[in-house]
């Protein structure tokens, strides 16, 4: 059966946005295993999530200038490399340098695959449908959050350590077969070659950039600073507080494409403001709730909130990069990355500065009020961006 160019796209970005994922949280449960075999303290451990990040910034605007000089096919290809030296480094490794080193080379193939893939829909998907399909690309990658920790758990427990990086070897065998057989550039027409200098005197790209950060710092702060709380108030186990956030990202996976076709019929403002609303109200209850189910359902209903901010905020980004008279969707999608990684990063650090201050009520308060106040920012960017 032949699949056509579009349906190809979503295809192998979405199981490219699955690998990179699902190789992403490998580690975590293999964590304690390695800081036993290699002695690693806090620092280590920072060391060796924060080299991810480094090389994922490092690596992202030289790789969306480069997807768009000679178009995204071949950065997706090359990241392959760095996707198979990744699972053979993290299998094989028997010193910490190996591990930083497997770590970095992930980071740099995940810029490859996100940027790329991301410039790859929207040039396959016109304005009025790349909502829906870069949200389903973004639900493939939150499966991957859902099945990548248990996955990899449950066959170290039950086959050694190194049987996690068998399912990534097939997982990138299977990822490299799909890149190299179904993916097919668009031409690049003809248009003004903007980077991320030129792109950002755009004030759309300032404000959806600036959403995509509000939106993967929350769940970075929450996944840092709730789950001790959670122990602390109501002595929950680190299974159910695992099941309470796989129950959220369940939520967002689902939702994400529905909000992405959502913003492609009534404007990407309309729905990135509602979800920004939705976290001035909902962010601080986690805190406040004494009950489990309770704290279940707003947790869902923030995995919900999430699919509300970020799914708009791409299509966003290559509808103002069209309106521009350009294709330079790698070097926009650049500046998205970052967003995201800066939110990542913030996150935890700010939650954890304002709750030594006013304690963790008072910070996811002063959070929310921050999402409400960036409303009517986005609100005003309404005109200009409506599809």
């Amino acid at each position: 059966m032949k699949v056509s160019p579009r349906g190809a796209a979503i295809a192998v970005v979405g199981l490219a946005f699955f690998t990179d994922t699902v190789l992403y949280y490998l580690l975590v449960p293999l964590l304690p295993g390695y800081a036993k075999s290699f002695g690693l303290g806090p620092m280590g451990v920072a060391v060796l999530f924060g080299s991810y990040a480094v090389a994922l910034l490092a690596c992202t605007f030289p790789l969306g200038r480069l997807a768009d000089r000679v178009g995204r096919r071949k950065p997706m290809l090359w990241g392959l490399v760095g996707l198979g030296a990744t699972t053979i480094l993290f299998a094989f490794s028997t010193s910490f340098p190996l591990l930083v080193l497997a770590r970095v080379l992930q980071g740099v193939s995940a810029a490859a695959t996100w940027v790329s893939g991301l410039a790859l829909l929207a040039d396959h998907f016109p304005a009025g449908e790349r909502g829906r399909a870069m949200g389903t690309a973004f639900a493939c990658s939150n499966v991957g959050i859902l099945l990548g920790p248990p996955a990899s758990g449950w066959l170290a427990e039950h086959a050694g350590p190194r049987s996690p990086f068998v399912l990534a070897a097939l997982l990138a065998l299977l990822d490299a077969l799909a890149r190299a057989f179904l993916l097919v550039d668009v031409p690049m027409e003809t248009g003004r070659r903007l980077g991320a200098r030129d792109l950002l005197k755009n004030r759309d790209v300032r404000i959806y950039a600036g959403a995509m950060a509000l939106g993967s710092g929350m769940w970075a702060l929450l996944e840092s600073t709730m789950p001790v709380d959670l122990d602390r108030r109501l002595a929950l186990t680190p299974t159910a507080i695992g099941l309470l956030f796989a129950a959220a990202a369940a939520s967002h996976a689902v939702t994400s494409p529905l909000m992405g076709s959502l913003s492609d019929r009534i404007g990407r403002p309309r729905v990135v403001t509602a979800g920004l609303l939705l976290a001035l109200v909902l962010l601080p209850f986690p805190a406040l709730l004494g009950n489990l189910r309770a704290i279940v359902a707003v947790m869902l209903l923030l995995g919900i909130t999430t699919s509300l901010v970020l799914s708009p905020a791409s299509p966003a980004l290559a509808d103002a990069v069209e309106q521009m008279g350009s294709q330079s969707y790698g070097s926009v999608f650049s500046i998205l990355n970052v967003a995201f990684a800066a939110g990542m990063m913030a996150g935890p650090f700010l939650g954890g500065a304002l709750t030594s201050l006013v304690g963790l009520k008072g910070a996811l308060v002063v959070l929310a009020a921050g999402f409400g106040a960036y409303a009517p920012v986005v609100w005003r960017a309404r005109p200009a961006s409506h599809p």
